[in-house]
């Protein structure tokens, strides 16, 4: 057989067969956590997984040209969706997107997607792209900027991560530059190499250190330490990604000092070598919320078992998202 004739029996496909194709292929995962998108290109929301799709020509899939930001669905209450829309306004501007609606509309159409996924704890992603039009570098080829918002189910966190704390390594993939690193873009190739080289070493994760030897930040989180004389400290953010809920846990620790169990909350470079010394080492985010890190490099972080200021921050953290009045929007569920 030749490979012309090889070729040939390519299918063109008709549009039902594509619809019965994209279903067939929907993979189990997709299917039991997928539960409702919303696409600007579509104009509404669907809760198909199987139409969950993001044209090809769209400069998000072969630029990398968008950025995306989160929040998260508890108790059937929206949380930190301001917070996390002022951070999605400020990626744009700097990714020079134009948002296709007015702050409002998104607002109200992240809120109908949720409600149309019928699910009262999930989480929540959105995007905005130059859009879709071309396969050139030049956005002026777009149509315009595109929108989509996905409901699913959130990440699992085993309860070892908390009753035993996490392993990891000092990555040795480059930190972006401080401009990109600001900027939540859906470049994260550098993001998931940094997990990819920890797993390869037994790890869960890894840490990115800048050319001065400064911590930064984690793959997808931020880090942060408490020093044996209880001072909670975090990396500036002029370099790293300001994450919502690092932010809002910097906020709601001030009730620890208050209460004599931190001597002090410090915001600042933490070279390397004093990180090393500290009595207990923090992941926070919010798929893990604050989880303690039991061992870097092989070596144990403090005595090498979650300490109590963790287990303080996760608590105020989880105590805000049920009861954190000015952090929670009501969903109306159709």
């Amino acid at each position: 057989m030749t490979q012309a004739t090889q070729m040939q029996s390519v299918p063109v496909l008709s549009q039902e067969d594509v619809v019965q194709k994209l279903r067939a292929a929907v993979h189990q995962a997709a299917a039991q956590q997928y539960f409702a998108m919303y696409s600007s290109i579509l104009g509404g929301i669907v809760t198909d997984p199987a139409l969950m799709i993001v044209p090809f020509d769209d400069h998000m899939v072969h630029r990398g040209h968008a950025v995306f930001d989160t929040a998260a669905i508890v108790n059937g209450m929206m949380y930190q969706l301001e917070s996390h829309l002022d951070r999605f306004e400020r990626s744009a501007s700097m990714a020079r997107i134009p948002l296709p609606f007015p702050r409002g509309q998104l607002r109200e159409i992240i809120l109908e997607t949720a409600g149309a996924s019928g699910k009262r704890d999930a989480a929540v992603r959105y995007w905005a792209s130059v859009g879709p039009g071309g396969f050139g570098l030049a956005p002026n080829e777009c149509v315009g900027s595109s929108f989509h918002v996905m409901i699913y189910a959130g990440a699992n966190t085993p309860a070892s991560a908390y009753n035993e704390g996490l392993k990891f390594i000092t990555s040795s993939i480059p930190i972006k530059p401080p401009y990109f690193a600001r900027c939540k873009s859906t470049n994260y190739l550098p993001n998931a190499m940094v997990v990819m080289e920890a797993k390869d070493k037994g790890a869960d994760n890894g840490i990115f250190i800048d050319a001065h030897g400064m911590i930064g930040e984690s793959s997808n989180m931020n880090v942060a330490f408490v020093t044996r004389d209880r001072v909670l400290r975090h990396p500036t953010f002029d370099a790293i990604l300001a994450g919502c809920t690092v932010t809002r846990m910097l906020e709601l620790a001030k009730t620890l000092v208050e209460k004599g169990q931190l001597k002090d909350i410090v915001v600042a470079d933490v070279p390397i070598e004093e990180a090393r010394q500290a009595a207990e080492m923090l992941l926070i985010g919010s798929s893990v919320h604050v989880a303690p890190i039991t061992q870097w490099d092989g070596q144990p972080v403090g005595d090498g078992k979650p300490g109590p200021i963790a287990k303080a921050l996760l608590e105020l953290i989880e105590k805000d998202m049920r009861e954190g009045r000015d952090q929670l929007i009501p969903i109306s569920y159709r």
